[in-house]
């Protein structure tokens, strides 16, 4: 069902449907008191305008039409005095959702805490977005194409109309507070300079750039990116694979968050208080009670992959596993991951 126009937009097309009878009602008027069509337009547009030019026939003499031309006057002009307000009313109002929008944008943002801000909102920019409200991940956008960022606030995300080169833009995204940065913009140039800046902001920050030629990836590793992607390389790799290692595609796939027949890779961190702190991966028995495979574990920056059953698990270990995707969940309930 389709939403009923704003009373805005009703208040506008009233106004002009009304200008419009009176128009014609008042060239009709004339008409049918002698005059000619072009007189009868001219009469009406002078009226109408308010320009105060001298009449087109002395109306003295006739008191009918003195009063057809009052009333013509006091209805013309509160017409247009009407549509003026409801335009006006059209403008100030949408002034006023925007200031409010962009308040309400930058209130949860400052509220947004280990969060990731994703510089563009192109076709990788979107996909990111996806992927990551997919994951519970807190995110924003910070694009400086104001479609784009429609785009963006109609789908729910929070997103700023900014340019992301620019510092300012960069400290209203958060950047202080962010856990990551991805800059995904088309221009490589663009990428280093932000890079660079968020790098100079924040020197915790995970930076992801985006490279359109291999001769950018030692630039955005030097301003400060931790990984790079490029992808015409990815995608050439990709299809290489296709051809020669088909299965072991499936496998990175699978990873990569590609689900196939409901199985999937979960990255667990283990909180402080969690009941599998302490223990060994052969006694909380992982495998046997949850059917899940622990493919890795990440201890502070150290990746153990096919850990052994004597591995220890930590506060703040990051656990690899692999299972149904069912059986994950259940396993994050029982130890409150």
């Amino acid at each position: 069902m389709k939403s009923k126009l704003p009373s805005k937009h009703f208040h506008l097309r009233v106004g002009l449907l009304l200008l419009s009878v009176v128009f014609i009602v008042g060239v009709l008027g004339y008409r049918l008191a002698g005059w000619g069509w072009i007189d009868s337009f001219y009469m009406v547009v002078i009226l109408l305008s308010t320009v105060g030019l001298e009449e087109v026939h002395d109306l003295s003499h006739s008191p009918g039409m003195e009063i057809f031309t009052a009333v013509l006057i006091i209805f013309g002009v509160s017409t247009a005095l009407y549509i003026i307000g409801a335009f006006v009313q059209m403008m100030t109002e949408g002034e006023i959702n925007r200031a409010l929008g962009l308040q309400r944008v930058t209130r949860e943002i400052r509220r947004l805490r280990d969060h990731v801000i994703i510089c563009g909102f192109g076709r990788m920019g979107e996909i990111l977005a996806q992927q990551l409200e997919s994951q519970g991940k807190a995110f924003c956008i910070v694009d400086d194409d104001a479609e784009r960022i429609t785009e963006a606030t109609e789908q729910g995300y929070l997103a700023l109309n900014d340019n992301a080169t620019e510092e300012e833009a960069l400290e209203q995204a958060g950047v202080m507070q962010a856990h990551a940065l991805v800059t995904t913009l088309p221009k490589d140039a663009d990428n280093v300079f932000i890079t660079l800046t968020a790098r100079n902001l924040n020197r915790d920050l995970q930076i992801i750039a985006r490279g359109e030629f291999p001769t950018t990836e030692k630039k955005l590793l030097q301003a400060g990116a931790n990984r790079v992607v490029l992808p015409a390389a990815t995608g050439a790799l990709r299809m290489a694979a296709m051809i020669t290692r088909p299965s072991i595609l499936e496998l990175v796939e699978l990873v990569a968050g590609r689900h196939v027949a409901e199985v999937e890779v979960a990255e667990l961190k283990l909180p402080q208080g969690c009941s599998l702190v302490g223990k060994t991966l052969g006694e909380s028995h992982i495998r046997s009670r949850h059917e899940l495979l622990v493919v890795a574990v990440r201890h502070g920056e150290q990746l153990h992959f096919a850990p052994g059953a004597k591995t220890e698990f930590q506060t703040n270990d990051r656990l690899i596993v692999m299972g149904q995707r069912d059986d994950i969940e259940r396993f994050r309930q029982e130890h409150q991951i």
